[in-house]
């Protein structure tokens, strides 16, 4: 069945602390995108943001990102007072969300709900429930606030090395420093059910991404470091990251351990099975990050400073998909099949029988043969206008050459009118164009519908700067008129929810 969606991280929606979190807001937008006949919210990942405040950089596979939770229904629950949270510089009227201040206040608002926190039978279910993980973040998160936030590979030989003795004294010594953590994720759980449960009864599905790769700092390492390329001292042989490319001419050096492939295999990817399984419980489809590392990664020796040395070595390939696709069979995916491709990742794509995703700002480069032009897409395939590591569709016209939008508006069938319209007519043309194709799911980016320039791209790769990530829309972005305008695009080509006839419906 076709269908679209809208791409919209829930940090970027508005609010009165800084950051668009689980609460109202996100409510309204999950309304707003049933009023546009849209069937799909995809969002970026949920876990706890880490260097340079990237999503894709988190400690945890598994965790949720507390800055995501929402203080105002901690207030409804009794937990925070309005003058607790009030007496917080959270940049009330920013358009940008300050991580820094996230970091000065949230935990710290957080510590007084769990001083009026008495637990009870649901906290008790939850610890049992992810009991597979949560001990240990936990306990990795006491220990790094213990250290100073150092990596736990800097920590004293017994902790970093996990030596029984050392483990045992860290969880009697930090008891109620984990317990805290634990009750974190627990308030981050049940508001994200909630929002979750909320848009299926709307009938949204979400789309949640899960990145290829975690940090060396992360508990994933620190509990299980014999799964990653690491020598006797824990130190990685080889790091992630890939070749030069249009986005950087040195590479991205992304600096994540990279994973003992064969070690994996040999216990049937477990480890990937488990984190799968979580992310399924969270999204109801997931979008595999940087797809390619499965075939071929690009290795680059942990001493470099830059990618341009590293080289590619074969990955786990289809063993790793018929893996999850055994043990998991319920579980959709999206493959994020972008980047440097060859004949073999077309293949494992292929084989996989996962969607793969069509990005229109790659299309028009004038070659009638490139994969991005819609006359060339599979049906199963996503289409997108852009990603949030692209430039949004006004910020492309407004940079494209000469003969890339005489052929973008040829290509559209616009040779007669183009001149009379604005640039920003066209981006509404180009979503036409994404609308109008034979991929069985079409995702727009939200800043696309609002007609934005380079101000609200989400990321540049390979880039720092405080604009990555920090993206937020405005009170009232998602008014009544644009959902109209929206649903009328939507059912013209056919991807609204299909309408029960009447004597489907029963009492």
């Amino acid at each position: 069945m076709r269908k679209s969606g809208i791409l919209m991280h829930i940090t970027s929606l508005p609010g009165n602390y800084g950051i668009g979190t689980m609460g109202k807001s996100a409510f309204d937008f999950v309304d707003f995108l049933h009023k546009s006949g849209q069937q799909s919210w995809q969002i970026l990942p949920l876990t706890p943001t880490g260097y340079g405040d990237s999503p894709y950089q988190s400690n945890s596979a598994y965790a949720g990102n507390p800055y995501l939770i929402d203080l105002d229904l901690l207030i409804e629950e009794g937990l925070l007072t309005a003058d607790e949270v009030a007496g917080r510089d959270w940049q009330w009227s920013s358009d940008r969300v300050d991580f820094g201040r996230q970091y000065n206040n949230k935990l710290s608002v957080l510590r007084l709900a769990y001083a009026r926190f008495e637990g009870g039978t649901d906290f008790d279910a939850f610890m049992a429930e992810h009991d597979a993980w949560l001990p240990d973040f936990a306990l990795f998160m006491a220990l790094k606030g213990e250290n100073n936030s150092a990596a736990w590979y800097t920590w004293e030989d017994g902790l970093k090395f996990r030596k029984a003795r050392a483990l045992t004294a860290a969880k009697k010594r930090l008891a109620d420093e984990i317990r805290f953590y634990c009750f974190v994720q627990f308030v981050f759980y049940k508001q994200w059910t909630a929002l979750r449960s909320y848009a299926h009864a709307k009938g949204i599905e979400i789309i949640g991404d899960v990145p290829i790769y975690v940090p060396y700092d992360s508990v994933e390492v620190w509990t299980e470091p014999g799964l990653f390329q690491l020598d006797k001292t824990l130190t990685p042989t080889a790091v992630a990251g890939c070749p030069p490319d249009a986005f950087s001419a040195d590479g991205q050096l992304w600096g994540n351990p990279l994973y003992n492939w064969d070690k994996m295999k040999k216990q049937n990817f477990a480890w990937w099975v488990r984190r799968m399984a979580a992310a399924g419980k969270l999204y109801d489809v997931i979008r595999l990050d940087h797809f390619r590392g499965f075939e071929a990664y690009w290795s680059v020796p942990y001493s470099e400073k830059t990618a341009k040395s590293g080289k590619w070595i074969k990955g786990p390939d289809m063993d790793f998909i018929n893996a999850l696709k055994t043990q998991l069979p319920e579980v959709r995916f999206i493959a994020e099949d972008l980047g440097t491709l060859t004949q073999e990742v077309l293949d494992l794509r292929d084989n996989s029988g996962y969607p793969g995703m069509k990005v229109l700002g790659f299309a028009f480069d004038g070659c009638k043969e490139n994969e991005y032009l819609p006359h060339n897409y599979p049906t199963n395939s996503v289409c997108y206008t852009g990603t949030h590591d692209n430039m949004t569709s006004l910020q492309w016209f407004h940079t494209a050459s000469y003969e890339a939008l005489d052929y973008i508006v040829e290509y559209m069938g616009l040779e007669d009118v183009a001149d009379k319209m604005t640039q920003k007519e066209l981006v509404w043309s180009l979503i036409k164009t994404a609308m109008a194709s034979v991929s069985d799911l079409c995702i727009v980016q939200m800043q696309d519908y609002l007609t934005l320039g380079e101000e609200s791209r989400m990321n540049f790769p390979g880039t720092m700067t405080t604009n990555n990530w920090t993206w937020r829309a405005w009170d009232g972005f998602a008014s009544d008129e644009l959902a109209q305008r929206i649903a009328a695009l939507t059912k013209r080509y056919g991807r609204a929810p299909i309408e029960p006839k009447a004597e489907e419906v029963t009492e």
